[in-house]
C-alpha cells in the first residue's frame, strides 16, 4: 500500500461560501492554516477517533485495517484483521469501541488489544450493520444501525425491519432500540456534558438533535439542520462538522458556518486530534487529511 509521510500542502478555494460565511470559517480555522494530506494510498478510510495522546486511530474497511496516525511516527497498522471496523471510539477507561459490520457486532478492544463482543443482534436478529459510535459520560453507549450492502456479506436484505439507533445501558449487557423513525441514521455525537445526541439521517437529509434523559432515553427531536452526514463532530464551541461534500460547519443554532472543500468525491467521517486536539483529521475516501483549527475538540469520553 501506498503510503505518503509528507504533508502535501493543497489550496482551500471557499467559493461555496459567502463572504460572510468566508469570515465566519476564518474565525475557527487557524490563520493562514491550509488543508494538508498525511497520508494516502487507502481503498476507503472511515471511523477516526482521538486517544488522550490526541493519536488518530482510523479504518481502512476495504482492507479489514484499523490504523494509528501519530503526527511523530506516521501510520502505522493497530489491528488486522478488525472486523471490518467502520465508526470508533474511546472510552474513559481506554478501551476503543468499534461498529465491526463484518458480522453485523458492536466489539470493545481493550488497551491490551484483546476483543469482546459486546452485542450482535437485537430481538434474535443480527444488527443490520453497526456504523457509528457515541459514548456518553456515564458509559452507555449510542450507536446507529443502517444498511449498507456489503461485498464480504452473504446476505443481502436487511437483518433487522428497520435502520435504527440503538443504546447499550451503561452496565454494557441492556440493549434498547432508541430511535425507529428514521430512513438511514448514520454520524452520532453528543455533547461533553451528556444532555444532547445529535444523528445524521444521510437519506433522509436532516441532522436531529434530542435531549438525553437521566435514564439515557432520548425526547425533544428537533430538526438540527437540513443537511445528512456520514459522520460528525463537535468542537468546543458547541459547533458541528458534517461530511460527504467536503466538511460543512454549522454552529449550534443550525446556522452554516461555511464549507471546507476537501479534494475527493466523499468525506466519509471526521474528528479532532493532535497534542493540543486542534487539528480536525477528515477521513475521505484514499487520503487523511487535516487542517489546523483555532478551536478545540469538544471533549466527549
Amino acid at each position: 500500500m501506498k503510503k505518503s509521510f509528507l504533508l502535501i500542502i493543497l489550496v482551500i478555494t471557499l467559493s461555496l461560501n459567502s463572504p460572510a460565511q468566508d469570515q465566519a470559517l476564518n474565525n475557527i480555522i487557524a490563520d493562514g492554516a491550509k488543508l494538508e494530506i498525511v497520508a494516502d494510498g487507502f481503498s476507503f478510510t472511515e471511523g477516526p477517533t482521538a486517544d488522550k495522546k490526541g493519536d488518530i486511530y482510523f479504518t481502512d474497511q476495504p482492507n479489514n485495517k484499523i490504523l494509528i496516525y501519530s503526527e511523530k511516527t506516521g501510520i502505522s497498522t493497530y489491528m488486522e484483521p478488525c472486523g471490518r471496523s467502520n465508526g470508533m471510539a474511546f472510552d474513559s477507561k481506554g478501551n476503543l469501541w468499534t461498529c465491526a459490520d463484518d458480522k453485523g457486532e458492536l466489539w470493545m478492544i481493550t488497551p491490551q488489544k484483546k476483543v469482546e463482543i459486546i452485542s450482535a443482534s437485537f430481538d434474535g436478529h443480527r444488527y443490520n450493520g453497526p456504523n457509528d459510535v457515541w459514548i456518553a459520560p456515564d458509559g452507555g453507549l449510542y450507536f446507529s444501525d443502517p444498511f449498507y450492502v456489503r461485498n464480504y456479506w452473504e446476505h443481502k436484505t436487511m437483518t433487522q425491519d428497520k435502520q435504527c439507533v440503538y443504546y447499550l445501558k451503561p452496565d454494557h449487557k441492556t440493549v434498547v432500540r432508541i430511535v425507529d423513525d428514521l430512513l438511514q441514521p448514520n454520524g452520532i455525537i453528543g455533547t461533553p456534558d451528556g444532555k444532547t445526541l445529535y444523528i445524521t439521517d444521510i437519506e433522509g437529509r436532516k441532522t436531529w438533535s434530542y435531549s438525553i434523559n437521566a435514564d439515557g432515553s432520548l425526547s425533544d427531536k428537533k430538526l438540527f439542520c437540513e443537511m445528512g452526514s456520514d459522520g460528525l463532530t463537535i468542537d468546543s464551541d458547541g459547533n458541528l462538522y458534517l461530511v460527504g461534500r467536503g466538511v460543512t460547519v454549522f454552529d449550534k443554532t443550525g446556522e452554516k458556518i461555511g464549507n471546507i472543500p476537501v479534494p475527493e468525491g466523499w468525506t466519509a467521517n471526521i474528528c479532532f486530534g493532535g497534542k493540543d486536539f486542534k487539528s480536525l483529521y477528515i477521513t475521505a475516501s484514499k487520503g487523511l487529511y487535516r487542517i489546523r483549527m483555532k478551536v478545540k475538540g469538544a471533549a466527549t469520553s
